[in-house]
């Protein structure tokens, strides 16, 4: 994997000393923390009422009003071992329910809830990690410090190594103003490609490795890392000759009128021992996607992601996403296309600055071989009616962030979800939820 990272370090050396230079020339600088530990705690309060729904199947959402609650907290440790090195490690507990057993709505609501049979709160370890920092400039700019991030000075160019346990979505996908479901928008298909069925065990990490060369105005990375044993599984497949996950990323950094903006195009393929829709369809008129399930099986995509601020205070973001649409949905969710776009204000327009407010909408789609699969009465981890009237999953999601101290913010958020599951025979359905978020 890093047998051509001298040549890499070369070539990109080189480009750093072409381009002009833009930022601050620094030598040897002592003033960064050596480390920090930070905190974080989301609880997310969720309502839906009844809805209007033909039929109910094992995945479908449940048409009766529900009431549910997740919640997560986090510590934050760093450690700078030498001028290049830090160590990084996240114990994680999470608990809580999602609406039926987080089923039957493509793009979920709760971005902090993960589909374990278990709502009683649990220790884990969400991330542990290896972080090599390599110059490839003397030029440097400040970092600030925050969660997994010591403060300190950064090579404007640089290459960068992860290796061991994160999540994928860490590194690839961000975006400003919607990529946090513990700050920002919730929804899964908001927070996330919905189309990149990411690889994650059940609670949304993995292991492998990330390698980012960073330039003034871009970043180029590549990750490889671990699937799930089983669709939506717990465990590791450590058979990384058959099954795997990698992606690449390019990162194009601007600044049009002096706004920051930025693109990012994303490709991915996976490897899993997953099956496939078509041969899951049985002559009989059933199916069997479990017989169907063979090492190696390939489904690949890709994203485009955009973002640009318009004001100081206001800030726009657009994704789409598109995979072949053949094989099941394996760690995160059933969406094969996904079309998304929003804004976020920031408080300093009716001064308070601490808040903010979002406004988006997501359109979410399945390809024809996963239409007919479920139409036959197929069900994936996350969804399933028994029956399908197809029509695209469209999603709207408002919230308004109060900050109403320095640790502490909470959240109003609504959202409308028409055809959940793709099927027009149930929904819309409304969800209503209150988030509260404390951070040191």
């Amino acid at each position: 994997m890093f047998a051509n990272r001298p040549l890499i370090l070369l070539i990109a050396g080189a480009l750093c000393a072409w381009l002009p230079a833009r930022a601050q020339s620094v030598s040897n600088d002592s003033s960064g923390e050596r480390w920090s530990i930070h905190f974080q705690a989301t609880s997310i309060g969720q309502y839906h009422g009844s809805f209007p729904s033909l039929y109910q199947g094992e995945n479908s959402l449940p048409s009766h009003p529900e009431s549910r609650v997740s919640l997560t907290a986090t510590v934050f440790l760093a450690y700078r071992v030498n001028s290049w090195t830090e160590l990084v490690f996240d114990p994680e507990l999470a608990g809580g329910k999602g609406f039926g057993q987080v089923t039957g709505i493509a793009g979920f609501t709760n971005g902090e809830i993960p589909r374990v049979a278990s709502a009683t709160p649990t220790p884990y370890v969400a991330r542990a990690y290896v972080k090599n920092t390599w110059a490839l400039s003397d030029e440097s700019e400040m970092v600030e410090g925050g969660p997994n991030q010591l403060a300190g000075r950064l090579p404007v160019c640089r290459f960068t190594t992860i290796t061991g346990k994160f999540a994928i979505t860490d590194y690839f996908d961000n975006n400003t103003y919607s990529h946090d479901p513990r700050h920002q928008f919730m929804n899964w298909s908001l927070m996330s490609n919905g189309a990149w069925d990411y690889p994650a065990d059940t609670r949304g990490y993995t292991i492998g490795a990330v390698q980012e060369l960073t330039m003034r105005g871009w970043s180029l990375r590549a990750a490889t890392v671990m699937e799930p044993t089983e669709a939506n599984g717990a465990t590791f497949d450590t058979r990384l000759a058959k099954n795997r996950g990698v992606a690449v990323e390019w990162e194009k950094r601007y600044r049009p009128i002096g706004h920051a903006g930025a693109l990012r195009v994303l490709g991915f393929e996976n490897r899993e021992r997953a099956g496939t829709f078509r041969d899951a369809m049985l002559p009989d008129g059933t199916t069997d996607l479990a017989a169907t399930r063979r090492p190696g099986t390939k489904k690949y995509g890709f994203g485009l992601n955009a973002e640009q601020e318009i004001t100081r205070d206001i800030g726009a973001f657009a994704r789409y996403g598109w995979s072949d649409g053949k094989t099941e949905a394996w760690a995160f969710t059933q969406i094969d296309r996904s079309a998304s776009g929003g804004i976020s204000v920031q408080g300093r327009l009716w001064k308070r600055p601490g808040d903010n407010i979002g406004l988006a909408a997501v359109r979410n789609y399945l390809s024809g071989d996963d239409r007919s699969f479920l139409a036959a009465g197929g069900m994936g981890f996350i969804i399933g009616d028994g029956r399908l009237k197809y029509a695209p999953e469209s999603i709207a999601e408002a919230y308004y962030a109060w900050r109403a101290t320095r640790d502490w913010t909470f959240t109003l958020d609504y959202q409308r979800v028409a055809n959940p599951a793709y099927n027009q025979d149930r929904g819309p359905v409304s969800v209503a939820s209150l988030r509260v978020h404390w951070e040191r």
